[in-house]
């Protein structure tokens, strides 16, 4: 996500930083390249000039360029229009005690009934009552899909049959409710290929036959900036009250999430990170801003991390001490942090820690999967006390774990440069008791 976009502007501030001041003529030069950088990430054309100029006013004044640090000014000026840019303030879809009925709305592909089941999952875990229609009757596998998806989540399914007047469809929708007590129904409508009067008639007459109180527009940020225009359309038809970016984690320059304010005019509430049921987040325009700009995203690595607390006792543990670092505590660790997604995207979250990672670089998974196969190998006792692992040991284990004993020592030596580490880190933190920050509290 970004990754192009991202790895450009760094490039430009590594430029500016170390400077004992700078010129109005240094400031100008890298704001072009920041130009340069947003409009090869598909960043809209009147964005990108708006977003230059607003930062090239701020950061070219007295106050800036005569500062103690320049460089962290104009970059900390950057950041705050990048937030502008994406949004401002965080905004999510109004909630009320009862009778909320969002509509998913979109154009063919852009990953609507995926959304719709995301959108259930997220809100039945807030303790919500979801309801799922399936009102796409035109993609012959979409209620199909849907119907998959809610018994995947536990949510109930509402089939609109083919050809149903939207008034039958909303006095079967106004009963199940009744006799159910469903408190938000997430309505899942037949997407387009283009914009088509005659399905746009469709969408108007099931709004006003449902009247649904957020109607939400899925775009599919694979596609770029050129996804956004439709907005209007929908907007002009049914009416727009904000946007789901779907599939935003596999867009690495970014032009749609960085144009969709500026272009529709409507705020975005969901970001889509993965392809997993629980790859939905709220959207955050301060925090993604952080992402762009290697700053990290703390808060949303918390909250994944808080996500898992629920998790059995073992795998919430973390050693007693940074001292007490075993393998099965490495193995505990790993695991929390694949739950989180990515490897790579959960480090690019840490501040710093996307430097330490070669330009457009990806952690290896399979590599990860190999060494959770060895520790697994071990028995009990192997993992609390390595030093038990002697060379028939570690013949057996790489055995069981269809490894080489070289892979088994490459591990072994990996774990005692960790253990080294943490040993380190207690020494600095006298009379702390462990824990692993936000991947494992006691």
């Amino acid at each position: 996500m970004f990754q192009g976009l991202g790895d450009r502007l760094q490039s430009v501030f590594d430029g500016l930083r170390g400077r004992g001041r700078l010129s109005e003529a240094d400031v100008k030069a890298a704001l072009r390249e920041v130009r340069v950088a947003l409009l090869e990430a598909d960043v809209n054309l009147q964005v990108a000039k708006a977003f230059t100029a607003r930062v090239q006013e701020r950061a070219v004044g007295s106050d800036t360029l005569l500062s103690l640090n320049p460089d962290q000014r104009v970059i900390a000026i950057v950041h705050e229009e990048l937030r502008h840019t994406l949004g401002g303030n965080a905004v999510q879809p109004t909630l009320r005690n009862d009778g909320n009925v969002w509509l998913l709305m979109g154009l063919q592909g852009a990953g609507k009934t995926t959304t719709a089941g995301k959108l259930a999952y997220k809100y039945k875990a807030q303790g919500r009552r979801p309801l799922l229609v399936a009102a796409d009757t035109q993609r012959p596998a979409a209620r199909e899909q849907l119907k998959v998806l809610g018994r995947q989540i536990g949510v109930p399914v509402l089939e609109v049959a083919d050809g149903e007047p939207v008034e039958v469809t909303k006095q079967r929708l106004d009963g199940a409710l009744k006799e159910d007590f469903r408190d938000l129904v997430i309505v899942d409508t037949a997407g387009r290929l283009q914009v088509d009067e005659a399905l746009m008639d469709q969408l108007a007459a099931l709004a006003s036959a449902v009247r649904p109180t957020e109607r939400m527009l899925v775009v599919d940020a694979m596609t770029g900036q050129q996804s956004l225009p439709v907005a209007r359309t929908f907007d002009e038809r049914v009416g727009v009250t904000g946007l789901i970016m779907a599939k935003l984690d596999g867009d690495a320059r970014g032009g749609a999430a960085l144009s969709a304010k500026h272009v529709t005019g409507k705020p975005i509430y969901f970001a889509g990170m993965s392809e997993k049921i629980d790859g939905l987040e709220a959207f955050h325009p301060d925090r993604l801003a952080g992402r762009i700009l290697g700053m990290g995203d703390v808060l949303t690595l918390i909250e994944k991390a808080k996500a898992l607390e629920g998790d059995d006792v073992e795998t919430a543990k973390g050693p007693r001490k940074l001292t007490d670092f075993s393998l099965q505590d490495m193995l505990t660790q790993m695991q929390r942090i694949k739950q989180m997604g990515s490897v790579t995207d959960v480090l690019k979250m840490i501040p710093g820690a996307s430097k330490m990672l070669p330009a457009g670089a990806d952690i290896d998974e399979r590599e990860l999967a190999r060494v959770e196969a060895i520790i697994s190998s071990m028995t009990e006792r192997e993992r609390r006390e390595p030093r038990l692992l002697n060379a028939s040991r570690r013949k057996r284990i790489a055995r069981g774990s269809g490894t080489t004993v070289q892979d088994v020592n490459r591990l072994m030596r990996t774990y005692e440069d960790m253990k080294q580490m943490m040993k380190r880190m207690g020494k600095r933190q006298p009379g702390r008791g462990g824990g692993l920050g936000a991947f494992g509290r006691r």
